[in-house]
């Protein structure tokens, strides 16, 4: 049995509420990582989320961002981010969100070691904070609030406004991504940074930016944004240029189709 985008959509409204009523409260902050952090919330948001899904859908295999890999049947996936910006959400800044999608795959039903082997089917990006739901079905478009999405129709990457993000361990990586942000710094109209990449993948969709690349992720982190950006009319692949934007190592590039190529070129001439 699969999920209906609406299904999708309310698991995301709740979770939404429960991080919208411990904003700007004082949390419990852990650590993943020397900057990676974690709160209570997170763990609130995820714990509702998992229960739902487990209860109806019991026997699916999902990607989590705290509970990592729950193995279950491959034919049917999960890509959870109970809480997409943690350290915005930790300094009381209003730019995080939930990021739920679902995908189905056919062949083999051992667990997936390469996340996808499946086509993502349903995306849910929701900000809570300014009540924006964008939601995409394979083949049936991307929306906002019920709104029909389109992708910016900018062909110049100089006329571009343009988003990233940076990895935890930024320090010790040579993927680090600052060369990039540099050069396209200087080929833009500019390049922000806003914390959240399930949000900066809506907010392309949306035509809001008109390109986001970002060169080591997690799949719960561009599930949701990646299906938004197709069914609203991106170009979306990692940053070699393939399809698969989801298994590791894990990569992202999506833009409005005028520029694509263009950003391909300045992603490897940094290299």
């Amino acid at each position: 049995m699969q999920p209906t985008l609406s299904y999708i959509e309310n698991l995301a409204r709740e979770a939404g509420a429960i991080l919208r009523a411990g904003y700007e409260k004082e949390h419990q902050v852990n650590y993943k990582g020397v900057i990676d952090l974690v709160t209570e919330v997170d763990h609130q948001s995820e714990a509702f989320l998992l229960e739902k899904i487990q209860k109806d859908f019991s026997d699916h295999h999902i990607f989590s961002e705290e509970s990592g890999v729950i193995q279950g049947n491959d034919q049917h996936i999960w890509y959870i981010d109970p809480l997409d910006g943690t350290v915005n959400y930790a300094h009381h800044i209003p730019i995080f969100c939930v990021s739920i999608a679902y995908a189905s795959r056919t062949g083999a039903s051992s667990a997936p070691t390469a996340p996808l082997s499946a086509s993502l089917i349903l995306g849910v990006v929701y900000d809570p904070m300014r009540d924006e739901m964008f939601t995409a079905e394979r083949g049936k478009g991307g929306y906002l609030n019920g709104r029909r999405l389109s992708v910016s129709t900018t062909t110049e990457l100089q006329q571009s406004l343009l988003v990233t993000g940076f990895p935890y361990n930024a320090w010790d990586t040579p993927q680090d991504n600052f060369a990039n942000f540099v050069r396209f710094g200087k080929l833009s109209r500019g390049v922000r940074r806003l914390g959240s990449a399930a949000l900066d993948l809506a907010y392309v969709g949306a035509g809001r930016f008109d390109g986001f690349w970002e060169v080591a992720l997690n799949p719960w982190d561009v599930a949701a944004g990646g299906l938004i950006c197709e069914e609203a009319g991106a170009s979306v692949t990692n940053v070699e240029g393939g399809d698969d934007y989801i298994s590791p190592p894990q990569s992202i590039l999506a833009t409005a189709p005028g520029i694509h190529a263009r950003m391909l070129e300045v992603l490897h001439e940094t290299e």
